[in-house]
């Protein structure tokens, strides 16, 4: 029994890993070498022809040693370091079902540098500029697409997941997911995005910061009714009594199921409505947007955490899968395999291990830490994207 459940998780990662990187696949990336005799993937290559040669910043030193994506003088990417972040990545999101794009753009911006990197061609080649942006976009994508298909398959399988909410939530963010890239991709400069990230990152901490308050406590009853005899059950009998999510009524403009005992109901419509707004802000981010779906469904659903992350990851994933799709094939967004590649792989054992811990962490703990995170990350990009200079170190 041990040995065909972990061969049913192999097929699941295999799975995952060929639906997130099929684009490519069919697309294929040609080298070619530009002008200035750097072999390069060829759409790469024809931007970077176009930029000054120099040892400046926002110049390509050809005697310089080889970088990401093979541009000489680009930062050297680690991928131990990026194998291990990328661990995080998958197990924070797979526990909240929040955070993980976050986390991957902190990743691609600042732990490998990418960030200050594009920063320097804003004035010199604007259109390099540019494509990095996407690409750190898109790959934030790529890991938390990877990391909510493997959460959903997790949390369906402990019965923890609403899939008509998730379902609904995910169909509404087809338009957001679809149309945010195509208006915005080639468009926007680095500076921009780091700003706006960093307001996300805001947004983000302050309602993990209200979470924790009494007053948001006063209006969950339920969702803490339900939480409180899930932990019960945790304790008492592991988890295994065959309760969870259990359906009781559908119809177009109510859905009612009960969570150990404790009887929840929403509108789909209102969930089309609201993964439809909440896509087309984290698409354009180039995150997953589970910091917008998680407030979402404790604040306005009333479901507690439990089953929140799961719900939250089936609509991530639906979103992902827009997204990425409108990124890499209709817009041809250029991306580093190698890094991608690497990075999904440290993804789907951070994703595997979240589901497993989730119920060992007290929320609150959690939360907390979530609420330093966020500030940290929100100050120092708001700063740094709209104000030139950051708050906070490194400077």
């Amino acid at each position: 029994m041990l040995k065909r459940r972990w061969n049913r998780w192999w097929f699941m990662l295999l799975a995952a890993v060929l639906l997130l990187s099929w684009p490519p696949l069919l697309l294929g990336q040609e080298m070619a070498s530009s002008t200035t005799q750097i072999e390069l993937p060829a759409k790469l290559a024809a931007v970077v022809a176009n930029t000054p040669t120099g040892t400046d910043a926002g110049q390509i030193d050809l005697q310089a040693e080889k970088g990401f994506a093979g541009i000489p003088g680009a930062p050297q990417i680690n991928y131990l370091v990026a194998f291990l972040w990328a661990i995080w990545v998958g197990w924070i999101f797979t526990t909240v079902g929040a955070f993980g794009g976050i986390m991957a753009g902190v990743g691609h911006l600042t732990i490998f540098g990418l960030g200050l990197y594009a920063t320097g061609f804003k004035t010199t080649n604007p259109e390099l500029n540019a494509m990095l942006t996407d690409m750190i976009r898109a790959s934030n994508q790529y890991l938390v697409g990877l990391a909510a298909l493997i959460s959903t398959y997790s949390f369906y399988r402990m019965k923890r997941l609403v899939v008509p909410l998730g379902l609904a939530l995910g169909l509404g963010s087809v338009s957001g997911g679809l149309l945010i890239p195509w208006l915005t991709a080639g468009k926007i400069q680095l500076s921009q995005y780091i700003g706006w990230f960093g307001i996300a990152v805001l947004v983000i901490g302050g309602f993990i910061f209200y979470s924790t308050t009494e007053r948001s406590h006063s209006k969950k009853s339920k969702a803490d009714e339900a939480a409180k005899a899930f932990q019960q059950a945790m304790k008492e009998q592991g988890g295994n009594d065959g309760q969870g999510v259990l359906f009781q009524s559908f119809s177009p403009s109510k859905i009612t199921f009960s969570f150990y005992g404790t009887e929840f109901r929403f509108n789909p419509i209102l969930a089309l409505i609201g993964g439809m707004i909440i896509a087309s802000i984290s698409s354009f981010l180039g995150i997953g947007g589970g910091f917008l779906y998680v407030p979402f469904l404790t604040s306005v659903i009333g479901l507690p955490m439990y089953i929140v992350a799961g719900t939250s990851a089936l609509a991530v994933l639906l979103s992902m899968v827009t997204s990425v799709f409108s990124y890499v094939v209709l817009k041809g967004t250029f991306i580093s395999w190698s890094l991608v590649g690497i990075e999904m792989v440290g993804v789907a054992v951070g994703a595997f291990i979240g589901p497993k811990t989730q119920k060992y962490i007290p929320e609150k703990i959690l939360k907390w830490l979530f609420v330093v995170l966020a500030a940290y990350v929100g100050i120092r990009y708001f700063s740094k994207g709209f104000f030139n200079q950051s708050w906070l170190p490194p400077f």
